[in-house]
């Protein structure tokens, strides 16, 4: 089993709408290069 990660240890991005870093998450693991907003709430609001 892989050892845990500590979650200072997380690659963060910021926030393309509201400005705020925020930081990997499992399900973006595929796309992370893609991901541009913390939330779908931040992703609706600027699209």
């Amino acid at each position: 089993m892989p050892r845990m990660r500590k979650k200072s240890d997380l690659p963060t991005k910021v926030c393309a709408a509201c400005g705020r870093p925020f930081v990997w998450r499992k399900v973006w693991a595929k796309v992370w290069d893609e991901v541009r907003f913390c939330s779908d709430r931040c992703r609706k609001k600027r699209a």
